[in-house]
């Protein structure tokens, strides 16, 4: 059946939407860049109305998927989980992922190595850890090992993150001292083997500098 378009009005409540009347009766409401090539007079048969529904569903989507990553970088993972808390239908989610992607706005291996990078560089913890909060967030096993190929080791993770720490237990007789600080490096999942040789050396290196400064 073909219908005539005899209004398009703006909706009140949302200036981004607007009311699409059909023969004078309400039709459907539409996002305004949907129904931006519509005009009073134009007929529409039932397939380009489910047509234009169908493309304002996933418009709808795709901005409140940008709304999502407005506030920080997101995966994949993440986007999906959102959207489908919001009832958006699977098939349409996809199509969204694929918009992401194809306008540079959403990036697994990217968010992976910025993941790495940010954690290496202020708050240093094993790779076993890192791989936890990854997968987390959704990444791949395949792309988690990917941005661990070429970062430090966890020896050297281990040191940095201990030094960081040092000045917290510097006061700490011996015993405390490595209580504390392999607790803490524990808690950032590096293995007993690591701690151990990890705290020897930081206690070691830091009592040599302060002998070397009373001299």
């Amino acid at each position: 059946m073909i219908r005539k378009i005899t209004a398009i009005k703006l909706q009140k409540r949302n200036p981004h939407r607007v009311n699409i009347y059909m023969d004078g009766e309400f039709a459907f409401g539409i996002s305004r860049i949907i129904a931006g090539w519509l005009d009073v007079g134009h007929e529409l048969d039932d397939e380009e109305i489910i047509s234009l529904q169908a493309k304002d569903e996933e418009e709808v989507a795709y901005q409140r998927a940008l709304k999502f990553i407005s506030y920080r970088i997101r995966t994949e993972d993440e986007i999906r989980r959102n959207l489908t808390k919001h009832s958006i239908r699977s098939e349409v989610i996809s199509d969204v992922l694929n918009r992401l992607r194809r306008n540079g706005l959403v990036d697994d291996i990217q968010f992976a190595n910025s993941w790495v990078e940010n954690r290496n560089e202020f708050r240093p913890r094993a790779h076993r850890m890192l791989t936890y909060e990854l997968r987390k967030k959704g990444i791949s096993d395949e792309v988690i090992l990917q941005s661990l190929d070429s970062t430090t080791s966890d020896e050297e993770l281990a040191f940095k993150a201990a030094q960081n720490q040092f000045h917290k237990y510097e006061e700490f007789e011996w015993s405390d001292f490595r209580r504390k600080l392999s607790g803490f490096l524990a808690r950032r999942g590096f293995s007993y083997t690591i701690i151990s040789l990890v705290v020897d050396q930081v206690w070691a290196e830091n009592r040599s500098k302060e002998k070397t400064m009373e001299q």
